[in-house]
């Protein structure tokens, strides 16, 4: 079972600074009927203005990862954390028992373009924790990429939940294959460019929760850059 989440169906908001999409009920976007996915609780895109960004505030309980597709994000948390994050780089940060941070972009001229993903974790009060890696192209391009996962396999950041994220570039005409262990379920997030999803097309930011099914084939219809969650 397929079930697309389209782009131009989720919440939007323009505040000038920033302006974001959310998938699952966020903020002043409230949803009864998209409150998460399984461990998905926000998939959120945003666009952030030049010399622009959000002010230190806290999380807690919560797993956080960050890509950046355009332009660049600063990082500063409450655990000394100081970073910049570019294209092809990840960033997780679990807010456990309590973190306030700040993301900001730092460019004069030009804007961030981002994805911004909280999922739940498999306990509460885990010890707070900051963790950013990049994945060169080559390692991604028409192949799955393992970027996080609970056990940090292949180099992955290590997140703290029953989840495995996949990074891809597909150039067109060519396909993904990816088997689903029994009672897993998948969530496809396209962050730009369409490709076909066991027979269902997706378009740039759509999203697909996927259930009971055991093996999914993606094919790029032009070049595309996909997100895939494997979910218990």
């Amino acid at each position: 079972m397929i079930k697309i989440r389209k782009a131009g169906d989720r919440g939007h908001a323009n505040h000038g600074w920033l302006e974001t999409y959310h998938t699952f009920s966020f903020s002043t976007y409230q949803d009864r009927d998209h409150m998460k996915f399984r461990s998905l609780r926000v998939m959120n895109e945003d666009i952030v203005a030049p010399g622009q960004g959000f002010g230190t505030h806290p999380h807690n309980d919560m797993e956080i990862v960050t890509y950046v597709l355009a332009g660049a994000l600063e990082h500063k948390d409450s655990m000394g954390n100081g970073e910049v994050l570019r294209p092809g780089e990840f960033q997780r940060m679990t807010a456990g028992t309590g973190i306030t941070h700040s993301e900001f972009n730092p460019s004069a001229s030009e804007p961030v373009h981002l994805y911004q993903i909280w999922l739940f974790p498999e306990r509460r009060g885990i010890e707070p924790s900051y963790e950013q890696k990049r994945f060169p192209a080559d390692g991604r391009h028409n192949q799955l990429r393992l970027v996080a996962s609970r056990t940090a396999d292949e180099g992955s950041l290590l997140i703290h939940t029953d989840a495995r994220i996949y990074l891809s570039q597909i150039d067109v005409g060519n396909e993904l294959a990816h088997e689903l262990d029994q009672g897993r379920h998948a969530w496809l997030q396209v962050l730009r460019g369409s490709v076909t999803l066991n027979g269902v097309d997706l378009s740039t930011s759509d999203g697909a929760a996927v259930s009971e099914e055991t093996s999914l084939k993606i094919r790029a219809n032009t070049d595309a850059e996909i997100m895939l969650f494997d979910l218990a």
